[in-house]
């Protein structure tokens, strides 16, 4: 077989002497776990050993790939490893990649500040989220803050 270099999936070119399921990982929304999923079900349906390369995958084959991973609710995988359960607007179980899910975290933290939520307040604020200290961390711009010493003074 003909081994591609570079392989384009989802409008991502991913590494093709790399195995399908580390090489899934270059898609945003796509980690270890769900890379290893689509990658189990896509070599079993298609007879493949797990290791094979991306780039030795015929056009075919990619094509499928790339349906999987754009559909991975249609094609049998569980719905914990979806990435938006239950969706708030729809109420559906999809998974989202690239684009679409950077966009949707972006309305997502954009109702929360509209509602005026705790956890939208913070996150327009730019302060941490889930109760870590700010005291001493997390200062943006700027050194810490604390006593200066008397040779620094002069």
């Amino acid at each position: 077989m003909v081994e591609n270099l570079i392989v384009r999936i989802t409008g991502k070119d991913l590494d093709g002497t790399k195995t399908v399921g580390s090489s899934l990982r270059g898609i945003k929304g796509i980690g270890q776990r769900v890379g290893g999923i689509i990658t189990n079900k896509f070599c079993d349906e298609n007879k493949l050993a797990k290791n094979t390369k991306l780039g030795d995958l015929t056009a075919e084959q990619v094509k499928y790939l790339e349906d999987v991973v754009l559909h991975l609710e249609k094609h049998g995988l569980p719905t914990w490893s979806l990435n938006r359960q239950l969706d708030y607007d729809t109420g559906e179980n999809k998974h989202l990649t690239m684009n679409d899910l950077d966009f949707q975290l972006r309305n997502d933290a954009g109702r929360l500040a509209e509602i005026k939520s705790y956890k939208g307040l913070r996150r327009s604020w730019g302060l941490t989220v889930r109760g870590q200290r700010t005291r001493s961390t997390h200062r943006r711009k700027g050194g810490t803050v604390g006593v200066a010493k008397k040779d620094a003074k002069k």
